[in-house]
């Protein structure tokens, strides 16, 4: 398992770079149907952001993909709330986490260890969530689950639906007010097959007609048009799991609603069993799974739920997940074929990721042609080179990935991981302790260029009001700008040439770039997006450094002495970066930054393609010198840590009043630590500085040390 971050900031920077990936892959699968990793690969980056909140539980973001469901709705549908959430399923991959998963359910109700828990279980269809309302026994809104709490309203489209009714039978549960009735929008295997051949039929051109790359994407971009008359020319299906907002209910147990939702007339798994106790619900998983080629439709697992609905009401719901619920995902599917070629392609933070080129194999009903290799760790560790034999497997995934290596490494010499980035040239370097190799041309690499950009104007660097995301993909794309020197070189009539601006609008613009020449000394170094250089480490070293000059000779300095460093003899690679790590941090001489970040300081300004931009940036701005306005006090020169609430400031107030006295704010109490000032609710940080022997003050102690040093 990958180490857990050692620090608050590295926590916070990971965490900040976990919740913009899992949104980024979210809109690609909920919003735009076009995934771009596997389910799998998607699935450990969410259990990474729990493992690192886990351990940081301060760190959570108001963003967090903890707190979130699927992705927002993407704009060309009307968007309309819930009237109660659709939450998503936190993952089981064993027997054993399913028995965790009770084990936690007993603990939260208070039952003995070995009290009955009847569950129920049926197949996780790989489709599109969608909500029915039906009021006084008449359809009036669908609505797909979007992000959770606001979905898209598809009504029309999914009256298209031959399996879903447009108004209750009168007489099987009576005539409720509201009854919301939840299910999966999905099209069928052979469905799927014939729309992709009637496309490439009806294309002008057969070779460039647009193919759905599964029948999950085919179902989503089907129920999700704006003209429902393409909706209906679809083969949609729709099979019923649950419920939503429901005047009363037919029923006190998940398989009472389950049977009565059927006999309305809706499509209901055959599969569903119910209740069950856990061995049999592990046997109907068996017998699921055993199923699941021949199925007529996709399938990534199955799910469970407790049965009494006085117990899902107790347990109710935690972050994004019920607490009584859980999805128990299928091993992969595997094939064997061969692997072609392997290519390199340029994430938009600078990662190198190798994908096998696969000669065409079908696996899982999908014909794959693509696997993700990982990393050059995982190619080492499989010895896969162009021309192998190997094995690939699926589990509902979209790029699936190699397993194993069928043939002998004697045969051929080995695959070597490059060196420079195929998109920039740029040198591609991997830190100690880590897997990736990263193109180091971060300002120029056309790969990184738009997030390197986005990153630039953003609000905790250079701030330039009104030139957001679509506004920066948009002018990058119209090649208006590719670095961020040109963002200062855009004049008014390049602004007043494009569509919808008019004079106001550019003027105003113009008028926010000019203002954002003398950037603030810590926000341009953050803008510069070096790796591992936060919005805090950015500030220690413009108040060490003060200037841009004095930063830049102390830059020259350490790439003078890198370049001179040796390995002593018998010294391995390893330890001479160690050695090399430690001798840069000293120079950098500035708190809070280690062998890591001085590495990836000068790993930045030594590239000459980085160091062309920057040089090209300072003949547009100018970075502003720190003037420290700190005043001598108690706090000067220590280091505080703020914890609990506080009730009369916000935290940001305290962390600037802190600075203002010459203290430095940290997130977390070490040995460092000079003082922690405790508000109500203090908990971990509090008894660690008490058993650290650390002083400790509350608010109104605090309140009187600023008072005394203004």
């Amino acid at each position: 398992m990958e180490s857990l971050p050692r620090t608050d900031e590295e926590a916070a920077a990971e965490l900040a770079r976990l919740a913009e990936t899992i949104a980024h892959h979210n809109r690609r699968y909920h919003t735009q149907d076009a995934p771009e990793i596997s389910d799998a690969e998607f699935d450990a980056l969410v259990r990474r952001n729990g493992e690192i909140e886990a351990a940081f539980p301060h760190l959570i973001r108001d963003d967090s993909p903890s707190r979130q469901v699927g992705a927002a709705p993407s704009g060309h549908l009307s968007e309309v709330a819930h009237a109660l959430p659709m939450f998503s399923l936190n993952n089981g991959f064993s027997d054993a986490d399913i028995a965790d998963f009770l084990g936690r359910v007993r603990r939260f109700l208070a039952l003995a260890d070995d009290a009955d828990v009847p569950l129920t279980a049926e197949p996780k269809i790989d489709g599109l969530s969608c909500s029915l309302r039906y009021e006084k026994g008449v359809l009036v809104q669908a609505l797909t689950r979007g992000d959770g709490r606001v979905g898209e309203d598809v009504t029309e489209n999914v009256r298209t639906i031959a399996d879903i009714p447009g108004r209750l039978p009168e007489g099987v549960i009576g005539t409720p007010d509201v009854f919301e009735v939840r299910g999966e929008v999905y099209m069928a295997k052979q469905d799927f097959a014939a729309l992709n051949r009637r496309l490439r039929e009806e294309a002008a051109d057969p070779e460039k007609a647009r193919q759905f790359a599964n029948p999950r994407n085919a179902a989503a971009g089907s129920l999700r048009q704006k003209d429902a008359s393409v909706t209906a020319s679809r083969p949609l299906r729709f099979l019923a799991w649950g419920w939503g907002e429901v005047s009363s209910l037919p029923g006190e147990h998940q398989t009472h609603v389950i049977a009565a939702i059927e006999k309305l007339g809706f499509p209901v798994s055959d599969m569903f069993v119910g209740p069950v106790d856990l061995a049999a619900a592990l046997e109907q998983y068996r017998r699921i799974e055993a199923r699941r080629a021949d199925l007529p439709f996709d399938i990534d697992g199955v799910v469970y739920k407790i049965d009494r609905l006085d117990w899902q009401e107790r347990l109710g719901s935690v972050g994004r997940a019920p607490r009584w619920a859980i999805a128990h995902k299928f091993p992969a599917e595997k094939a064997q074929t061969t692997l072609e070629k392997i290519d390199i392609q340029v994430g938009r933070t600078g990662k190198l990721t190798p994908v096998a080129r696969l000669e065409p194999v079908t696996v899982g009903g999908v014909v794959v042609t693509n696997a993700t290799l990982h990393n050059a760790d995982e190619i080492e560790r499989l010895g896969v080179r162009p021309g192998d034999r190997v094995v690939v497997q699926r589990a509902g995934d979209v790029i699936p990935q190699i397993v194993e290596n069928l043939t002998p490494e004697a045969e051929r010499e080995a695959w070597r991981f490059p060196t420079e980035c195929p998109e920039c040239g740029s040198a591609a370097e991997r830190e100690p302790d880590e897997v990736d190799y990263r193109c180091s041309g971060g300002l120029i690499c056309p790969a990184q260029r738009v997030e390197r950009l986005r990153h630039f104007v953003s609000r905790h660097a250079l701030d330039i009001e009104g030139l957001g995301v679509v506004h920066i993909e948009s002018f990058f794309r119209d090649g208006l700008i590719t670095t961020p020197a040109d963002i200062f070189r855009i004049g008014r009539e390049d602004l007043l040439e494009r569509e919808r601006w008019a004079e106001t609008s550019a003027d105003n613009m113009i008028a926010a770039i000019d203002a954002r020449r003398d950037p603030p000394l810590d926000r341009f170094l953050f803008a510069l997006g070096i790796r591992h250089v936060g919005e805090i480490t950015a500030r220690d070293l413009a108040r060490r450094w003060t200037s841009w000059t004095a930063f830049r000779e102390m830059i020259d300095r350490g790439l003078a002495k890198r370049s001179d460093m040796t390995p002593a003899l018998g010294e391995t690679d390893a330890k001479f970066a160690e050695r090399v790590g430690k001798e840069l941090a000293a120079i950098v001489e500035t708190a809070g930054v280690g062998p890591e970040v001085a590495r990836a300081l000068f790993d930045f300004f030594g590239e000459p393609h980085n160091d062309d931009a920057v040089a090209d940036l300072l003949e547009q701005v100018t970075p502003a010198d720190v003037v420290h306005e700190t005043r001598e006090s108690p706090v000067s020169g220590k280091t505080l840590v703020f914890t609990g609430t506080l009730e009369t400031l916000s935290r940001d107030e305290a962390k600037a009043q802190a600075e203002a006295l010459g203290a430095r704010v940290a997130g977390s109490v070490s040995a460092k630590t000079d003082m922690v000032i405790a508000g109500p609710g203090a908990g971990s940080k509090l008894k660690k500085a008490q058993d650290l022997g650390i002083s400790v003050i509350d608010e109104a102690e605090w309140a009187r040390i600023v008072a005394a040093g203004q």
